[in-house]
């Protein structure tokens, strides 16, 4: 076993660190790699109740439809005539303009607005993949969620995603997932992504893909904190 190193506080110990790690009487700790800030972060197991907890104060929470409709009213007014800028459909010769028009009327309508500066928090599903050995973590696998309103399909959008998402569970936890993981079961978590909305372009409208006619809004959020929450399954 490779003993981890580390600056001796005296000559003595520095003598006696490679002794004790060969003999085994020391167990080298798993060393933390320089993106363990922005990549690792503890798998949470409290209830989404008290997610608030770990948010900066006066976060608006986004998860419920309720709270999605009342923020694009603060910001945004009403939601738009989908039906008229939808025309014909995306073979209408007017449709690209009439939605590149929406964009750019409703960018200018809310420069000013304070709804801007709001720290807001979404959530993402994710689901746990590689266990990685060095570092005790899990890769968390994570897709956008689609959040049905009166407003269209409300879909957030973080401006840049944290690179390699890991999470490192506590041990009664690790060793549960370990069992259900080997047992085929699938492991879900919720990814709460915090920050502001940014400057220019912060809602992004469009037409969603899977059903037509159907509005999408994209409110693109610089993300500043990421908590990961342990879900757990669903009974039968």
């Amino acid at each position: 076993m490779n003993c981890w190193l580390v600056p001796p506080l005296n000559r003595l110990l520095a003598l006696l660190l490679p002794l004790l790690c060969l003999s085994g009487l020391i167990i080298a700790p798993t060393a933390i790699r320089a993106d363990d800030g922005i990549g690792i972060r503890p798998l949470r197991t409290i209830l989404p109740a008290t997610l608030v907890s770990l948010l900066p104060p006066d976060t608006h929470v986004l998860i419920e439809r309720s709270a999605i409709e009342a923020f694009l009213a603060a910001l945004e007014g009403g939601p738009p005539d989908w039906a008229a800028v939808y025309g014909h459909g995306h073979h209408d010769p007017g449709h690209d303009e009439r939605l590149f028009n929406l964009n750019r009327e409703r960018d200018a309508a809310r420069e000013g607005n304070p709804v801007l500066s709001r720290r807001v928090a979404f959530v993402w599903p994710g689901e746990l993949s590689q266990f990685d050995l060095e570092t005790q973590s899990y890769a968390v696998a994570v897709g956008p969620e689609f959040n049905a309103t009166r407003w269209g399909m409300v879909r957030f959008k973080p401006e840049e995603f944290p690179n390699n998402l890991r999470v490192r569970p506590e041990k009664k936890l690790a060793a549960r997932i370990s069992r259900s993981l080997a047992q085929g079961e699938k492991i879900h978590v919720s990814v709460v992504m915090t920050g502001v909305l940014i400057p220019s372009e912060s809602i992004i409208y469009d037409f969603s893909h899977e059903e037509e006619g159907v509005g999408l809004i994209m409110p693109v959020v610089r993300v500043e904190q990421v908590e990961v929450l342990f879900r757990e399954p669903q009974t039968p």
